[in-house]
């Protein structure tokens, strides 16, 4: 469910003792180098061009499985979307949208909280931090849909905002990840 290896594919410890809000998750990569870097400068060095190389490993990924109803990019809060210039979820989920020929819904959520960086936090901090971050405008009613963000580490804010759409009546709420970190 998280995509943390499990012995012959099963589900792991984690994800059974706690289900998360999401089904499934599709990463490309382990949070490694070179996608480590190649993650970072994209973020934080504006490095848009790397957008359809971190894209396409998880299109293909994703195309081998049942495809949504939707896609929804991890929203930025407001101040944190300005203060970066562009929400680097949206930007790879506009070309799987495209590639894969799944609609788009990139403004269907928003972050009402503008909270701390994850970074540093344990798993307890980073549910707390994320707790009623979100809001979502659609009505989801029997829809399938997938959140796209760029990393998963715990999978905390994923599991937030996937508890929010399941409330909106997703009947599904996959996450895709361009990668998942691996626990050391």
């Amino acid at each position: 469910m998280c995509a943390l290896p499990a012995l012959d594919g099963k589900v792991c410890g984690a994800c059974l003792r706690r289900r998360p809000a999401f089904d499934r998750t599709l990463a490309a990569f382990s949070y490694d180098f070179p996608i480590d870097r190649l993650l970072h400068a994209f973020k934080y060095a504006s490095d848009l061009a790397l957008a359809g190389v971190l894209a396409e490993p998880l299109a293909r990924i994703a195309a081998a499985h049942p495809k949504p109803d939707l896609l929804l990019p991890m929203p930025l809060h407001s101040s944190r979307l300005k203060e970066r210039g562009f929400n680097q979820a949206l930007e790879i989920a506009r070309l799987i949208s495209k590639w894969l020929d799944i609609p788009l819904a990139a403004n269907a959520c928003r972050r009402t909280r503008d909270t701390p960086s994850q970074a540093g936090l344990k798993l307890e901090e980073r549910r707390r931090n994320v707790r009623g971050a979100f809001a979502c405008d659609l009505d989801l009613t029997g829809k399938k849909v997938a959140v796209l963000d760029d990393v998963m580490t715990t999978g905390a804010t994923l599991n937030e905002l996937s508890r929010i759409l399941k409330n909106c009546g997703a009947i599904e709420v996959s996450a895709w990840v361009v990668a998942r970190t691996l626990p050391e």
